[in-house]
């Protein structure tokens, strides 16, 4: 990550949190159940507010961005508790990414224009 802090200092930051303020790691099945509850309140963000469904007065005050930190700090704490370097692994993944779809994008029809 060129701007801001890296991968791996988010999960160190995560990790202090959660042994200053939250005691403990929820057991990883339990922080998948709060990763996909959090997915999910993205999801109504964005069909409401960017998608065909009406957008209700109550659901107007929610910041997407806060709802995406939300997603992100799950990660982080599933990344922490299975041993998981994000930031090798990040960088892993956008190698092999670039390899595979260096030129696939440009030459694709549907992303012209």
């Amino acid at each position: 990550m060129s701007n801001g802090k890296e991968l791996s200092a988010l999960q160190a930051e995560v990790d202090r949190w959660i042994n200053e303020v939250g005691v403990r790691y929820f057991d990883p099945l339990t922080n998948m159940a709060m990763l996909s509850e959090e997915v999910g309140e993205v999801a109504r963000i964005m069909a409401r507010r960017y998608g065909e469904q009406s957008e209700k007065e109550s659901d107007k005050a929610k910041d997407l961005g806060e709802e995406l930190a939300d997603v992100l700090f799950v990660v982080l704490c599933l990344a922490n508790q299975t041993g998981i370097d994000l930031q090798q692994a990040w960088e892993r993944r956008m190698a092999a990414k670039s390899a595979r779809d260096g030129d696939r994008h440009k030459q694709n029809p549907k992303l012209q224009g």
